[in-house]
């Protein structure tokens, strides 16, 4: 379980490139810019601190 834990963060970055993917080449709607951006976010906090407390 702490090896899925530790790639966690990096999922959800992924999860808002792909957002940013949709954006750009399917359907061009605020609403994926804004996921995607609060995906990169969450995203990066939670490689940050998940990775902090399992080390």
């Amino acid at each position: 379980m702490k090896s899925f834990l530790k790639y966690l963060g990096v999922i959800i970055l992924l999860l808002g490139v792909v957002c940013l993917a949709v954006y750009k080449f399917a359907l061009p709607e605020n609403w994926l810019l804004i996921s995607s951006i609060a995906l990169e976010v969450v995203g990066i906090l939670s490689y940050i601190f998940i990775n902090k407390a399992i080390d």
